[in-house]
């Protein structure tokens, strides 16, 4: 019998149905308010940290080829010298009461900066509605942040199509939610991609690489899912930068590394020539090295549908690891732990 108090097997299977609520829920609610006027915005920040801050490197990936302003993620406390009243600030918190977040989002209203909030309650909401400003939900369908990847995201997605800076945007997020019907399809049969791959892994450490762009993201969030869901070290990094520093570290102790290393590559279609051609080059180093290398492919139709599709099936992969290990996937006490000993929580 699996081990799972918080219903994270259910939540995973669930994603398709988060995304299409909680674009449903963004879209009803901006539709009621008053937006800046696109010509005031020079620059955009995103706050978040934990899964929210992926939220933000997703959004990042997303919409970064089209967008006409500079944006970047901010995961700590403060914010960028730069902030000023002509920059957006999304404030992301996933129950509203992270320290970093709520901390960094009063700076930036400091600063002179448009902050819009975006959480599950919490003091972000409180603080935000004391302030009089824009609040966007995220619904509570989730156990734990990161199982609630899309209700973080798609609120930011549907606000940057709305200020028109990332036209079509609600295309894309119905396109993610069709591939990820598929996906999710695929991945709650019995036997499945998930389960096969989190049993050749076993009880070895998972390395994750993705080509720079949307695989890193994917790659980070495929870490994250290890370390949280299966109690597992795991480590990412992304092509190209890695070829220039860490490919060079499996140099040595192959009769070690094989044992105790396996590696997951990420790819996708949109790829870069050159990280591609550097990915497989890899791949073929690495074989010699590690126990095992699984490639995998991303499905759907543009950069949100592929980097969503990615990060459902390593959700899945690692809550399978999470079988393979003997422990419960939901419950992450020590992360709770570090904030109660920093006085954070």
């Amino acid at each position: 019998m699996i081990l799972d108090t918080f219903g994270m097997f259910d939540a995973a299977a669930a994603f398709p149905e988060q995304l299409a609520r909680a674009l449903d829920v963004s879209r009803l609610a901006l539709e009621k308010v008053e937006l800046p006027a696109h010509d005031d915005i020079a620059n955009i920040v995103l706050l978040g940290a934990g899964a929210a801050g992926q939220a933000g490197a997703i959004v990042l990936e997303a919409v970064g080829p089209t967008i006409p302003v500079p944006i970047v993620v901010h995961r700590g406390y403060g914010v960028p010298n730069f902030v000023d009243s002509s920059t957006l600030v999304i404030a992301v918190s996933f129950d509203g009461d992270t320290a970093e977040t709520c901390e960094a989002a009063q700076d930036a209203l400091a600063d002179g900066a448009i902050v819009v909030c975006v959480s599950g309650g919490g003091a972000l909401q409180s603080w935000a509605a004391a302030n009089d400003l824009l609040h966007l939900p995220v619904m509570p369908d989730a156990p734990v942040e990161r199982a609630a990847l899309g209700s973080l995201t798609v609120p930011v997605v549907a606000l940057l199509g709305r200020l028109g800076m990332y036209p079509g945007a609600e295309t894309w997020v119905e396109l993610a939610i069709a591939q990820s019907i598929v996906r999710r399809n695929e991945l709650i049969a019995e036997d499945n991609v998930a389960r096969r791959l989190a049993r050749r892994l076993g009880r070895v450490f998972p390395i994750i690489y993705g080509g720079n762009g949307p695989g890193g993201v994917a790659a980070d969030c495929w870490k994250s899912q290890f370390n949280l869901n299966a109690k597992v070290a795991a480590f990412s990094n992304q092509v190209p930068e890695l070829t220039h520093d860490e490919i060079a570290g499996w140099g040595q102790d192959g009769d070690v590394t094989r044992q105790v290393f396996q590696v997951f590559m990420l790819r996708h279609d949109f790829e870069h020539p050159h990280v591609a051609s550097r990915l497989s080059v890899v791949e073929e180093v690495l074989v010699e090295v590690v126990g095992a290398v699984h490639v995998v492919q991303a499905a759907g139709e543009g950069l949100l549908a592929q980097i969503f599709d990615l990060e459902l099936l390593g959700h899945f992969v690692s809550l399978h690891a999470a079988v393979e290990q003997g422990v419960d996937p939901g419950p992450a006490p020590i992360v709770g732990e570090i904030a109660s000993r920093v006085g954070d929580a």
